[in-house]
Formats: structure tokens, sequence, C-alpha cells
């Protein structure tokens, strides 16, 4: 369970830092045809997602890397376990969105990267 909440965790990491990195770097014109939603919300909340989404994929790798993590439940595995958890919350915030603007073929993907996410949390906190 341990290798695979790693893996998965590795997995999300790369997915997050790719679209944190899209959201704080790049003006939301050119955002705009891949993602309809930057309409819809202003630069700074579209910023505050790139860096929510930045800060949930260095907090699941960077315990681990810097030798602050156990990998079982405790403070240590906590960290990763929240950033988890914010992940999460991230996806469960964009369903709406997503289901408001009519965008269905989106909902899926949040779906699927909140359950890989909540399965690291659960993971990590200790309940797996």
């Amino acid at each position: 369970m341990n290798l695979a909440a790693w893996i998965v965790s590795g997995v999300l990491a790369a997915a997050y830092l790719m679209a944190g990195i899209m959201k704080t770097t790049q003006p939301a014109e050119k955002l705009q045809p891949k993602m309809g939603w930057v309409e819809d919300v202003s630069l700074r909340t579209l910023r505050l997602i790139g860096v929510s989404e930045l800060l949930g994929a260095l907090g699941l790798i960077l315990p681990k890397l810097t030798g602050v993590v156990d990998d079982r439940a405790g403070v240590q595995g906590t960290l990763t376990a929240l950033a988890a958890t914010g992940l999460v919350v991230i996806q469960v915030l964009a369903i709406p969105v997503h289901w408001r603007r009519g965008e269905k073929e989106a909902l899926p993907v949040n779906l699927v990267l909140a359950l890989l996410a909540a399965f690291v949390a659960a993971a990590r906190f200790g309940w797996l």
C-alpha cells in the first residue's frame, strides 16, 4: 500500500506541478482556449488556484525527498496527507464550476484526481 501511495503521489505531483505552473505564469487569455472556466474567475483567483496546486504538489513529494516523512501516520506523514486533502478540496470545488458551465467532459478528470488524492490522504493518515 505504501508503494502505491508513493506512486500515486508522484503522478499527482507531476500533474499538479504542470497545471500550477501554467496557471501562475500564463496570461488568462492564453489559458482560455484550453480552460474556458478562466473567463469566469478573476486573475487573482486563477493565480490563487495555481499557487494552491503548486503547494499541494510540493506537499506530496517534499516531505519524502527531505526525509521529514514517516511512511505511516504521524506528524510527518500528516504533512503529505494534508497536501493531498487540499488537492481533494480543489477538485471538489472545481466540479460545480464545470457542471455549471456545461463542461461535462471535465467531470471525470476532476473525479479521478479527487479520488487519487483521497487515496493518498487516507494512506498517509494511516486509514488504509
